[in-house]
C-alpha cells in the first residue's frame, strides 16, 4: 500500500483503538463450553444422593407405564414411525445414563422461607451430597443453588444460604466443575454489581482459586424494561464482569408481574415472546447461554393426561428450540421423558441437511446454500450441540460431515472443556 493508505490505516486504528478493546471485552463470543439441554430445579429438602438416578428410574417406569403415549407423542412431533424404535433407545439410554444434565437446588420459591436454623442445616446437608456425588462421579455436569433474591426483605438469608453452601464445598475439596449459582429475581443493574462484590467477596474468604459465576434469572419486568424505558438486561451482563453465565427466563413470575391471568401464563405467551427477544438481542455476541423457562402442566394421572402434558411439554420445547432457546427448565421427572424426545427429534430431524450443508462448504462445492463463515459455525454448532446431547452419535456426525471431530468443534468455537460427557462418547449399542 502507499504511504498515504498506511498513514490513514494508522489514524483510524488510533482512533479506533478503544473501540476495538470495547467490543472485544463486552462480545468476546461463544465461550466454548456445552449448554445443558435444561435445568432441573429441585427443592433443597428433596435433594438426596440417589436423587438424579432416581429421576431417572422413575422418568424411566413412566415410559413404560404409557409407552403407547408415548409412541402417539413421537408421531405428533412429525418423526417417521420407522425411527420411532431409535427414538426410544437413544431416549432410554440418556435417562439411564446421564438423566439430568443441569441441577439446581433451590432454596427460593421452591424451597420457602424456613426458620434459620432449619435453612443452615439444609444448605451444609446439600453441600456435602454434591460434593459426595461429584466425588463418586454421579453429579451432573452442571450443578448448583438458587439462593433467595437480593431484594431487601431476603437478602440476608441469601447470602447466609450461599455462603454456608459455598464454604461446605470448599471444606470438602472445592466447587465441582460445572458449579453455577442462580440469582433471582433481578430488578436491578445494582443488584447485579452487588452480586460480583459477594463473589469476590467469597472467593477471597474460603480461598476460592476459580471464579464464581451465576446466572441472571430474567423474572421481572424491571429487568426487561428500566424506569427511563431501556432494556436492563444488557447493562446487567455488562455489569457482571464476565460472570454470568446464563440468562434464565421465569415464566410465571414475569407472566403474573405483567397482569397475565393463570390460565394464559405459558412460555408461548407474546409477553414472553417479548421478553426473551429482547434477552437474545442483549446476550447475543457476549458468550452468555439463554434458557427458555418451564411448564406447571405435569404427566401425571392416566394415560390421557400423561400423553396430553408430554404433548404441551414437547410442543413448547421444540417452540423454544426453534427460536435459539436450547435450554429450558424441567420441574418433574416425567418432563425428561418430553424434553429428550421433542430436543432429539429436533436435532436429528436437522442433521442430515446441516451435515450436507458443511460438507458442501468445506469441499467448497455447491449445497443448493451460499452459506457465509458466521452460517458455517452456526451449522457446526448444531451438529455438536446435537452430539453433546446425545441426539447424535459422533461417529455419524464425522461420516455424515466428511469433518473430523476435533474440525467440527473447532469449526463450532468449542475449544473449552466440556463436563460431563466427553463429545467423543457416544450412546452404547
Amino acid at each position: 500500500m502507499s504511504s498515504r493508505i498506511e498513514q490513514l490505516v494508522a489514524d483510524v486504528d488510533a482512533l479506533l483503538a478503544t473501540a476495538d478493546a470495547e467490543l472485544s471485552r463486552r462480545y468476546p463470543g461463544d465461550r466454548g463450553r456445552r449448554q445443558p439441554v435444561h435445568t432441573v430445579y429441585l427443592p433443597a429438602d428433596q435433594y438426596g444422593e440417589q436423587t438424579v438416578a432416581t429421576w431417572g428410574r422413575e422418568a424411566l417406569d413412566l415410559l413404560d407405564t404409557h409407552h403407547g403415549a408415548f409412541a402417539e407423542l413421537t408421531t405428533g412431533l412429525g418423526l417417521a414411525p420407522s425411527l420411532t424404535d431409535d427414538l426410544d433407545r437413544r431416549v432410554r439410554d440418556k435417562l439411564a445414563r446421564e438423566p439430568v444434565e443441569d441441577l439446581r437446588i433451590d432454596f427460593e420459591d421452591g424451597y420457602g422461607s424456613r426458620p434459620d436454623d432449619e435453612e443452615d442445616a439444609a444448605a451444609i446437608d446439600a453441600a456435602r451430597v454434591l460434593a459426595a456425588s461429584a466425588a463418586a462421579g454421579t453429579a451432573p455436569p452442571y450443578a448448583g443453588l438458587r439462593f433467595k433474591s437480593l431484594e431487601s426483605p431476603t437478602r440476608r438469608r441469601g447470602l447466609r444460604t450461599l455462603d454456608l453452601f459455598v464454604a461446605e464445598l470448599v471444606d470438602l475439596g472445592g466447587l465441582p466443575t460445572g458449579f453455577v449459582v442462580t440469582l433471582p429475581k433481578v430488578t436491578s443493574v445494582d443488584q447485579v454489581a452487588a452480586m460480583v462484590h459477594c463473589c469476590a467477596r467469597l472467593e477471597t474468604a474460603h480461598g476460592l482459586p476459580e471464579r464464581l459465576r451465576f446466572e441472571i434469572q430474567v423474572e421481572t419486568p424491571q429487568s426487561i424494561l428500566g424506569p427511563d424505558g431501556t432494556a436492563l438486561v444488557a447493562p446487567m451482563i455488562q455489569a457482571a464482569a464476565g460472570r454470568c453465565t446464563g440468562l434464565h427466563y421465569g415464566t410465571y413470575d414475569y407472566s403474573a408481574a405483567c397482569g397475565i391471568a393463570a390460565s394464559q401464563q405459558s412460555m408461548g405467551h407474546p409477553a414472553a415472546d417479548h421478553a426473551k427477544a429482547v434477552m437474545q438481542v442483549a446476550a447475543a455476541g457476549t458468550g452468555v447461554h439463554l434458557s427458555d423457562g418451564s411448564t406447571n402442566v405435569l404427566p401425571v394421572g392416566d394415560d390421557a393426561a400423561v400423553r396430553a402434558a408430554w404433548e404441551l411439554h414437547a410442543r413448547l420445547v421444540r417452540r423454544s428450540l426453534e427460536r435459539g432457546f436450547y435450554q429450558g427448565w424441567d420441574l418433574h421427572p416425567g418432563q425428561l421423558v418430553s424434553r429428550y424426545a421433542a430436543v432429539f427429534v429436533f436435532f436429528r430431524e436437522g442433521l442430515p441437511a446441516a451435515a450436507e450443508r458443511l460438507r458442501a462448504y468445506v469441499g467448497e462445492t455447491d449445497s443448493g446454500y451460499l452459506d457465509e463463515p458466521a452460517t458455517a459455525v452456526a451449522l457446526a454448532g448444531f451438529v455438536v450441540h446435537g452430539v453433546e446431547c446425545g441426539a447424535v452419535d459422533e461417529a455419524e456426525a464425522v461420516e455424515l460431515t466428511g469433518i473430523a471431530a476435533t474440525g467440527l468443534r473447532a469449526l463450532a468455537r468449542r475449544a473449552g472443556e466440556t463436563p460431563g460427557r466427553a463429545a467423543s462418547e457416544g450412546p452404547p449399542g
